[in-house]
C-alpha cells in the first residue's frame, strides 16, 4: 500500500517523466512536454502528402500510418480515460504553428488538472555519432515489428466515426501488450487499451467526441539528431528492444538533482529517476507501489559512501522493473 507520503512523492515523479516525454498512440495527445526551441537547419515532413498516401492495408501500415497522423492533424475533441484508479473526462485540442506541434489536456472532473506538450516530430534514438537516426513514426513502427505480434481486429464504431482494430501482443512476457482503434479516415487513435502480462485490461483511454479533424497544410518540424548526455550510472540490463530516448529531462520544473532517463521500445514506456538521499528531503519506501496504472520499483542503494534513491517507473510487469533497477551500475570518477 502506498501512504500519503509516498503518494506525494511518487506523483512527483510521474509529473516529471510526463514533463519530458509524451506516451506514443492515443495518450500522445494528452501528454506533457517542451522539448527545444526549432533547430537553426530544421528538417520538415510535409503532411500534405498523407492525402495522396494510399490506404493501409498490413496492420503495421496502419500503425505507422496512425503515428504520422497523430503529427499532423489538427483537432478538439473530448475522451474518457478508465483506470485502475477510476474514470477521468478530459478536453483534448492539437494544433500546429509554423510546424511546431502544441497539445493540450484538461481534466474536466477531480482536481484541475493541464497538461501541455510542445514540439517536433522525434527520433527513436540518440545519433551517437550515426548519420541518421530515423524518425520516429518510420522507425517505431520498424521496430516494434520486432518485439510484438500485430494483427487486424473488426472493424468497429468510435466517437460516431468507422474505426479499425489494431491487436498488439508482445512476443515476450516483459511488456504489455496493446489493442488500438484508428479512424478509417484519418487513422488518427481513436481509442486505446492497455493489456498486462496476465490479460486483464488495465487502462482504456477513449474519444467520446472528436470534431472534424483537419490535415495541417505544411510541414512539420523533425527534431535534430541530439547526441546523449553523459551520466554517472547506467542500466546494465533492459528489456530487448527499449532504447535510450533523445529526451531533455532536464527542464526549469525538474529537480536538478534528479538523474532522470526514459527507455522506451516504441510502446511501452521505462523511466529511472536516481537521487542522492539527504537528510530532511522526501524519500520513498524500497519495494513496489502503484500510482494509477504505473508501477514503481524503489531501491536504496549506497554509492562511493552516499545513500542513493532508484525509482524504476512503467506500465510494465513489476519483475522487469526490479530487474533493471537491480541493474544499475555508477562509472569510476576517471571514466
Amino acid at each position: 500500500m502506498v501512504n500519503r507520503r509516498n503518494a506525494r512523492c511518487l506523483a512527483a515523479y510521474s509529473g516529471a517523466l510526463l514533463l519530458a516525454y509524451g506516451a506514443v498512440a492515443i495518450a500522445e495527445t494528452a501528454a506533457v512536454a517542451e522539448t527545444a526551441d526549432e533547430p537553426t537547419e530544421t528538417e520538415r515532413f510535409d503532411c500534405r502528402q498523407l492525402a495522396e498516401w494510399e490506404r493501409p492495408e498490413s496492420p503495421l501500415e496502419w500503425f505507422e500510418r496512425s503515428l504520422w497522423a497523430g503529427h499532423c492533424h489538427v483537432f478538439q475533441a473530448r475522451a474518457v480515460r478508465i483506470g485502475i484508479d477510476g474514470v477521468r473526462t478530459l478536453a483534448l485540442s492539437r494544433d500546429i504553428q509554423d510546424g511546431i506541434e502544441r497539445e493540450v489536456a484538461r481534466f474536466l472532473d477531480g482536481p484541475p488538472v493541464f497538461f501541455e506538450r510542445r514540439g517536433h516530430i522525434g527520433r527513436m534514438s540518440w545519433s551517437n555519432g550515426e548519420p541518421e537516426v530515423p524518425a520516429s513514426p518510420a522507425g517505431m513502427a520498424r521496430h516494434i515489428e520486432q518485439y510484438y505480434r500485430l494483427s487486424m481486429g473488426s472493424d468497429e464504431r468510435i466517437a460516431n466515426r468507422s474505426a479499425v482494430r489494431l491487436d498488439i501482443e508482445p512476443l515476450d512476457g516483459l511488456r504489455f501488450g496493446h489493442r488500438l482503434w484508428l479512424d478509417e479516415h484519418t487513422a488518427l487513435p481513436l481509442k486505446r487499451e492497455l493489456i498486462d502480462d496476465r490479460g486483464r485490461v488495465v487502462e482504456t483511454f477513449q474519444l467520446t467526441e472528436l470534431q472534424p479533424p483537419q490535415l495541417y497544410q505544411g510541414g512539420v518540424v523533425l527534431d535534430a539528431s541530439p547526441t546523449p548526455p553523459r551520466q554517472a550510472w547506467r542500466a546494465a540490463w533492459l528489456p530487448n528492444g527499449f532504447l535510450d530516448q533523445p529526451v531533455d529531462t532536464q527542464t526549469d520544473r525538474h529537480d536538478p538533482e534528479i538523474g532522470h532517463r526514459i527507455y522506451s521500445d516504441g510502446l511501452s514506456t521505462l523511466s529511472l529517476f536516481v537521487e542522492p538521499i539527504e537528510e530532511g528531503r522526501e524519500r520513498l519506501i524500497p519495494g513496489l507501489h502503484r500510482l494509477g496504472i504505473s508501477l514503481a520499483v524503489v531501491r536504496h542503494v549506497v554509492v562511493d559512501g552516499r545513500p542513493m534513491q532508484v525509482v524504476a517507473m512503467g506500465e510494465l510487469p513489476p519483475r522487469v522493473l526490479a530487474q533493471v533497477a537491480e541493474s544499475l551500475t555508477w562509472r569510476e570518477a576517471s571514466e
